[in-house]
């Protein structure tokens, strides 16, 4: 009598990794200049408009940010992943709720790019193994 066997992997194969760390720079590197790109559209705004530009603009750095610390470390930052994929998502949908205006129509694309890039490279990456960084057996019980 025969037996299946399952073989778990720890660790993506290095081409797999390296596929998903390039996608994540990519991601940040692109919003780093749509950022930028804010910037000047912040300088052009009127006054009504100045914290809903702001607003965007800062949170362009932030998901930057967090896209290059995905890519430096997809094992090891907790939650990470899932923020960033849960709001790609959710931007997304309701992008696709406001499709017949031009903002709508095109963070429907851009939105929908990254985030299937980001949940590709999670899955690659392997990314839901970063949880392993808090429940380590050497930590304290009551730490968190």
């Amino acid at each position: 009598m025969t037996t299946a066997t399952l073989t778990v992997h720890n660790a993506p194969s290095r081409r797999w990794d390296r596929i998903g760390r390039v996608l994540m720079a990519l991601n940040s590197a692109v919003t780093f200049a749509v950022f930028i790109n804010g910037l000047f559209l912040m300088a052009d705004a009127s006054d009504d408009r100045m914290m809903v530009e702001g607003w965007r603009t800062f949170g362009y750095l932030v998901f930057s940010a967090m896209w290059a610390m995905l890519a430096y470390r997809p094992r090891q930052v907790p939650a990470i992943w899932e923020m960033v994929i849960f709001h790609k998502v959710a931007a997304t949908v309701l992008a696709f709720t406001i499709l017949d205006t031009t903002e709508g129509m095109q963070s429907s694309i851009t939105d929908t790019t990254v985030a299937a890039l980001t949940i590709f490279a999670y899955i690659v990456c392997r990314g839901w193994q970063s949880w392993r960084a808090i429940r380590r057996d050497d930590a304290p019980a009551n730490a968190l």
